[in-house]
Parts: C-alpha cells; sequence; structure tokens
C-alpha cells in the first residue's frame, strides 16, 4: 500500500496564514491597526500577486510567502459562511421593528441610490449592463466589520451617528442576500431562454430556502434542546458548526452561496434560547476564520495596478467614497438625521466593503465580469476600506466643530445598539429566578434571564419572557447579554463553585457593577461578600425573618412596627456580615448603587 502523500506546499501555506494570525496581527493591534486592515496587508504583501510572485527569482521568499490562493481559499469561504451566520442571528424581529424606518428607509434608499448611480458610471466606461449593475451594488456596501470595531472602540455605538450608521450596515447585510443571489442567477444562465434561466434558478433558490426554513422549524430548537440536555460543550459546539455548514450545503447543491443558507439557519435560531450561547461558541470560529477570508482578500488584491495607472486608481477611491459619503449624507438629512451625525455616517460609510470582494470573485470566476476590471476594483475597495480609521477622524473633528445642542430623532434614540443597555442580567431562573424575573417585570425594569436547563427555559419563552440558555460563569457569554451595559448582576443560583465564578468574571469587567446574589447561609453570605458580592441574601436568615413577620403579625401586633422591626433586623445581619468579610462601608455603597439603579 502507498504511503499518503505529503503535500508541503499547502502544509507551507497554512503556516504563513497562521504565523499572521500569532504573530503581525497582535504586532498591528499594538499599533492601534485594525486586524482587518493587518489580514489584508498581510495577504497582499505574501500572496501570489505580491512577494509570492517573485519566488523563483528570490527561492527564500518559498517559506514566507503564498505558493497557491487555492491552499487557502476553502477555509476563506467558511469565514464568510460564519460571518453571514452570525449577521443572521442579530437579526431579531424586535430590532428590525424597532428600527424599521432607518433600516428600510434610509438603508434600502442608500444601497439603491449609491449602486444605481456607481453602476451608471461603470457603464459609461464601456462595461456591459451586467457587469455594471453588479459593480454598482458590490461597491454600494461599506464595510461593516471595520466600521463597528471603529465605533466600539471609540464607544460611539449609541450617538446618533453610530445608531445611523449601524441601522444602514444592517440594510447592506441584508441586502447581501438578494445580491448573491442575483450572481448566482446571472452565472447560472448559460444560452437559451434568460426568463427560463431566471425561472429555474430561482425555483432551486426557493426550494433550497424553504426546505431550509421548513427543516430547521422542525428540527433545529429540538436539536439544541437535546444536546444541552447532555450538559457537554464540545457536544454544542459539533451541534453549532453541524447547523452551520449543513444549511451551507444545502444552498450549495441548489447552485447557492453557503453564506445565503447560513443566513437563513442564523435568521432561524435568532429567536431561540440558545441564540447567546451560540454567539459564544462561534465566536472564536468566526474570528479565525473571517481572518483567513482577509487573509485571501488581500492576496486578490494587485499592488501592481497601482503602478498600472495610479492616477485612474486614487482617482476611483476618492471618487467612490465623495461619491457614497454625498449620497448617504443627503439621505440621513432627509430622515432628519442631525447634520453632523449625517456626515459622520456618510464618511464612515463611503469606503466599500468585505462583501464586494465575495461578490466580485464569483462574478469573475462565472465569467460575468472581465478579471482586469474586477483586480482593479477590489483595488479600489480595498484602499477606501484601509482610509475608515482616517475617515473616522475627519468625522469626529467635523462633527465637534457642527455640533449643535438640539434634539435627535426620536426613532434614532429610540433605535438599540447591537445589545441591550441598562438592563439587569438574572443568572438562574429556577424558583427564586422566576420570582425576580415576575418582579422585575411588574416594576417594568428590563432584564435578561439565563439558565441551563433546556426545558424551563423553552417554557417560559413561550410565555413571553427573554430567557436565554448558555454557561453564566463564561466571560464571553456574559457580554454577549449585555454585561458592559448592564446595571446590575443578579445571582438566584446556589452553587457556591459557581457563584464564586461568575463574581470573579463580573468583577474582572466592572468593578463597579452591582452584584446582588442567593446565599445558603449566614456562612456562605460571609465568603461572598469577600468575593466582591455587593449584596448577599441567606436564605436561612430571610426564612427566620420571614418566619417571625408571620408568627408576630399572626399574635396581633401590629404590622406596621413588626415589618420595621424586621428590616431593622435584616440591616443587623447584613451589617454583621460585612463586618466579618472585611467588608465593612459596603452598606453605603450598597445603598447608592440600589438608588441609582432606581433612577435607572
Amino acid at each position: 500500500m502507498a504511503a499518503p502523500t505529503f503535500n508541503i506546499d499547502a502544509y507551507g501555506d497554512a503556516l504563513v496564514v497562521l504565523a499572521t494570525a500569532a504573530v503581525i496581527v497582535p504586532v498591528v493591534q499594538r499599533w492601534r491597526v485594525s486586524p482587518v486592515l493587518g489580514y489584508l496587508a498581510a495577504g497582499a504583501i505574501l500572496g501570489p500577486l505580491g512577494l509570492g510572485s517573485l519566488q523563483k527569482s528570490v527561492p527564500i521568499l518559498y517559506w514566507v510567502t503564498i505558493t497557491d490562493g487555492a491552499h487557502v481559499s476553502v477555509f476563506a469561504e467558511l469565514g464568510v459562511v460564519f460571518l453571514m451566520f452570525l449577521i443572521g442571528l442579530e437579526l431579531s424581529f424586535q430590532r428590525l421593528v424597532t428600527m424599521r424606518r432607518l433600516v428600510f428607509g434610509l438603508g434600502s434608499l442608500q444601497v439603491v441610490l449609491c449602486a444605481a448611480v456607481i453602476g451608471g458610471i461603470a457603464a459609461l466606461f464601456g462595461n456591459g449592463g451586467a457587469a455594471s449593475v453588479i459593480m454598482g451594488a458590490c461597491l454600494a456596501l461599506s464595510s461593516t466589520a471595520i466600521v463597528i470595531e471603529v465605533l466600539s472602540g471609540q464607544r460611539r455605538l449609541t450617538t446618533a451617528a453610530g445608531r445611523t450608521s449601524f441601522a444602514v450596515l444592517l440594510a447592506q447585510d441584508l441586502a447581501v442576500v438578494p445580491l448573491l443571489l442575483l450572481v448566482s442567477i446571472l452565472g447560472a444562465r448559460a444560452g437559451g431562454s434568460l426568463l427560463a434561466g431566471l425561472a429555474l434558478a430561482l425555483a432551486n433558490a426557493a426550494l433550497a430556502i424553504g426546505l431550509i426554513v421548513v427543516v430547521g422549524r422542525l428540527l433545529l430548537r429540538p436539536l439544541f434542546r437535546l444536546v444541552a440536555s447532555n450538559g457537554a460543550s464540545d457536544l454544542f459546539v459539533a451541534a453549532t458548526l453541524f447547523v452551520v455548514l449543513g444549511t451551507g450545503f444545502i444552498a450549495g447543491l441548489a447552485g447557492l452561496s453557503m453564506a445565503l443558507g447560513a443566513f437563513v439557519a442564523g435568521l432561524l435560531l435568532a429567536e431561540t434560547e440558545f441564540r447567546k450561547a451560540i454567539e459564544t461558541t462561534i465566536e472564536p470560529f468566526k474570528g479565525l476564520l473571517l481572518g483567513l477570508f482577509f487573509f485571501t482578500v488581500g492576496m486578490g488584491i494587485d499592488i501592481r495596478e497601482l503602478a498600472r495607472d495610479p492616477f485612474w486608481l486614487l482617482a476611483s477611491v476618492a471618487g467612490l467614497i465623495v461619491i457614497k459619503a454625498a449620497l448617504t449624507t443627503g439621505l440621513a438629512r432627509l430622515f432628519r438625521v442631525p447634520l453632523p451625525a449625517a456626515i459622520e455616517t456618510g464618511l464612515l460609510l463611503g469606503p466599500g466593503g468585505e462583501f464586494a470582494f465575495v461578490a466580485l470573485g464569483m462574478a469573475t470566476t462565472l465569467g460575468l465580469v472581465v478579471p482586469t476590471v474586477a483586480s482593479f476594483c477590489l483595488a479600489v475597495t480595498s484602499l477606501t476600506m484601509a482610509l475608515i480609521p482616517l475617515l473616522a477622524l475627519a468625522a469626529r473633528r467635523i462633527t465637534e466643530r457642527l455640533e449643535k445642542h438640539k434634539g435627535l430623532d426620536p426613532e434614532v434614540t429610540a433605535a438599540p445598539p447591537p445589545g441591550n443597555s441598562g438592563h439587569a442580567i438574572v443568572i438562574g431562573h429556577g424558583r427564586v429566578g422566576q420570582i425576580v424575573c415576575g418582579m422585575l417585570e411588574r416594576h417594568r425594569f428590563p432584564f435578561i434571564a439565563t439558565d441551563v436547563d433546556p426545558a424551563a427555559i423553552a417554557h417560559y419563552r413561550r410565555r413571553g419572557r427573554q430567557v436565554y440558555y448558555g454557561d453564566a460563569a463564561s466571560l464571553a457569554f456574559l457580554k454577549s447579554c449585555g454585561l458592559m451595559e448592564a446595571a446590575a448582576v443578579i445571582v438566584t443560583i446556589h452553587t457556591q463553585a459557581a457563584i464564586d465564578e461568575i463574581v470573579e468574571a463580573v468583577r474582572s469587567q466592572r468593578p463597579e457593577m452591582l452584584i446582588v446574589s442567593r446565599a445558603r447561609d449566614a456562612e456562605h453570605a460571609r465568603h461572598l461578600y469577600a468575593v466582591g458580592v455587593t449584596d448577599a441574601v441567606p436564605e436561612t436568615i430571610e426564612a427566620s425573618l420571614q418566619l417571625s413577620e408571620a408568627a408576630l403579625v399572626g399574635l396581633g401586633l401590629p404590622a406596621g412596627p413588626v415589618i420595621a422591626s424586621i428590616h431593622e433586623k435584616r440591616d443587623e445581619f447584613r451589617h454583621e456580615l460585612q463586618e466579618a468579610a472585611g467588608q465593612a462601608g459596603r452598606t453605603d455603597t450598597r445603598s447608592i448603587r440600589a438608588k441609582t439603579l432606581r433612577g435607572s
């Protein structure tokens, strides 16, 4: 039996990409440069069109450059699949309804108008009808990855410009689906009647999407309940990967993109109790695979384009940003977005986006766009994306000069950023957690509850309560529940080790966060105060106080003085436990935080 062959070229290329992730990206992050730009630059420099093209004349470059882009392109495609799955996972019906005017109004008009203008310019330069439409639609999109990262880093997602940019990016993400479908349909047409080709392609698409929706509705929730009931995290990871790749495979069999199938699967899971846990599970895979995607995108950038025709390239870069920024700013003003926020939104969304590489790559492979034209468009897109941080800085300076203290559009103010804010996170939805959530609902205070019992979660979600499946000891899961914007964490579980892990995770990110925790007894409460809980509620002490209150009132004593004495006794116990835990002085802090929470 012959020994298996060792493909040294493929493994060498994989090592180059992994070295990029392990060495180059941390370096550019230290320089406060976006990792996305780091991957793009590394791909352009180390790829077959960069230093890789010099391997024959400089043999040593073989060990530090990519010999064949096909060796990593398969894995890179998975990065797009995971990104589209997460986009679908983020698009809850509630969010779309809240932001409907900005997403479907402003966002849709921005995509259509920019695509029409850019496509018209492409047609004037001699491109065919299909190529002009595809180029216009591709260049109309902006970079969700970089823009959201820049806004998050500046803590500006909650500003008017941040919310408006997010709404438009949401519309653009939705537009990717019909764009990929359009490219697939046009590419599948090989002679014969155009109408018949379109009809057949649409029928295949509808059948594939319908199959994913039907199967997903019937099987996805039961599948994750079964896996979650087992309690094994590795099985949960396997189930998530199976769903993402399985739906992508079905879409691929129908002639559509795998990313489209994953997007539909994300939409189906967005309203389930497993959404937060899935986001947490898939995040590490998404980061690495997206890095591979941007690296391969960089490999498609021909640096020689600059030398080939620098004037037209730089003119196109400036023209694309000016056209999109002007159109976006004007449309934002029509939707009553304040002028400074409209200008900032226009500058942020003026550059091109990562999905141009996906769609133009598909279009080039299918023969819809000439390779030299596609290469030029990709060079323009990559250069504009590299300018986003500088444009964000310029936008901030313009905003500071133009800022006027005027009331914001109510819808812009109400449109939620990704995640919640000012809410409570209730850890555990058992008997105690259900009562706590019920009281929060009675007082109309927003909250998210978490638990690990799939059956109980499903029961209460059917009753309209926002309960999610996931491990609350995981910092990533807590962040997906909005830890960085939350007002309080309420721990209702009883396992001491788990409570300690949760408190440690919360305190590592939010040292001043209000944490209220259930305790078994006085000794447990003292321990909780020692590890950083703001307020601990011992079950034995509370049971004795309630028993005393019921007995005293039953014996005929006035209810008012009895209740007052119970409150005094509770404060005495709390003070003693805090002092015993070396936490004296926390009472005043607790009172201040409680008043702040009530005021919020």
